[in-house]
């Protein structure tokens, strides 16, 4: 049973951290939050990984790296699915199949191991399902469920 488990892209948790963001801003803080309370969040090594290199780079006002390691430790709290050798083979199959890039390819096959219902994200095609996960984009002023 999935348990309605949500695997969370880079893209979105950045949102959450990016006040500059706007809407996605809230938006993103909305979803982190509810999935904080939940405890349905679903995340991989990857993620952490971009996610600590945009907040400490990329954003307009970037997050210093003690406060961004602290991030990381915390969200380490979510169930985290570890990147393996295995798991780089199924996202090249992904790739080949679906013709996403190889790393959104990663980020499916991530999801698809942590044994979710939904994959968040902004940079997949909304609505498409693979291998049972739905894809859904959270600003595309649909309501999740």
């Amino acid at each position: 049973m999935k348990d309605g488990k949500v695997f969370v892209d880079t893209n979105i948790i950045i949102y959450a951290y990016d006040v500059s963001a706007g809407e996605k801003h809230d938006r993103s803080l909305e979803i982190m939050k509810d999935l904080w309370n939940t405890g349905r969040g679903v995340i991989s090594t990857q993620v952490l990984q971009e996610f600590f290199v945009n907040v400490t780079r990329k954003i307009a006002r970037p997050v210093n790296a003690a406060t961004a390691k602290e991030i990381v430790k915390d969200f380490l709290k979510w169930k985290t699915v570890v990147i393996d050798g295995e798991l780089i083979l199924d996202a090249i199959d992904i790739h080949s199949a679906h013709k996403y890039s190889f790393w959104d390819s990663m980020i499916i096959a991530s999801a698809i191991a942590g044994n979710v219902e939904m994959l968040l994200s902004e940079d997949l095609s909304d609505r498409h399902v693979i291998k049972g996960i739905t894809v859904k984009n959270p600003f595309n002023g649909k309501k999740l469920k």
